[in-house]
């Protein structure tokens, strides 16, 4: 038993199994609140805790998933390419709503970060939390922070993002897919990204050119960040 928990296949086959849960689950219930990601962190979580299975021989497996991470985030290029005509017809507009959304977070971290008093490691750790997890972790990494809070803040934040789009876009009356899918990949990255594609195609590919645009802004805005931690 302990030699199958060692292996790799047990973390891939674990995820897989709670994630299709997820799926099932949320069809089940219809709620908002059981969205399939978040329902497959708590599986995960609980299976882990009550097994008392070490978090290192889940991630033997784990590990190899979040390589799927990057290659997974490169085939949204295949939407964005579709709407490549809207792209060049607003590619200003692209811009600075990408430069709003990071400056945004990027401001609004900073500034609770030095509101609790939290020290440069933590703040560099949360500073990167709305862009997408390879990036997120090289910026927390280059500037003192502590990768795996950064990962848990990527984390919460497109599941927050995923729960929370549809209800936001009617809330403040946004028309303009262009805007929505923008606004959802610039605040939650991949993960509220899969909810952009389900709201349309045009949502699904704005958000996935935000991932990464917003990526590289970010990894450009992080060069000052010692002038303000």
């Amino acid at each position: 038993m302990s030699a199958w928990i060692s292996s790799p296949f047990f973390g891939i086959a674990l995820t897989i199994l709670a994630y299709w849960a997820g799926v099932k689950f949320q069809k089940k219930t219809g709620l908002v609140i059981c969205n399939n990601m978040l329902v497959t962190v708590v599986l995960l979580i609980g299976v882990l805790s009550i097994f008392r299975i070490p978090y290192e021989s889940y991630n033997n497996g784990g590990a190899i998933i979040n390589l799927m991470l990057g290659p997974a985030t490169t085939c949204m290029a295949v939407t964005i390419y579709r709407k490549r005509e809207l792209l060049k017809k607003n590619w200003l507009p692209v811009l600075l709503g990408c430069l709003a959304g990071v400056v945004t977070s990027v401001g609004s971290i900073l500034g609770l970060c030095r509101l609790f008093g939290l020290d440069a490691s933590m703040t560099a750790s949360l500073l990167p939390k709305s862009v997408t997890s390879p990036i997120a972790a090289a910026v927390s990494a280059d500037h003192g922070g502590i990768i795996s809070i950064t990962v848990a803040a990527v984390v919460v934040t497109g599941i927050l993002g995923n729960l929370t789009a549809p209800f936001l876009i009617r809330l403040f009356r946004v028309k303009d897919p262009l805007a929505a899918g923008l606004g959802i990949g610039a605040c939650s990255h991949a993960v509220g990204t899969a909810k952009a594609m389900e709201l349309g195609e045009t949502e699904g590919a704005m958000s996935g050119l935000a991932i990464g645009v917003c990526g590289i802004m970010t990894a450009l805005l992080a060069l000052s960040f010692e002038l303000f931690l």
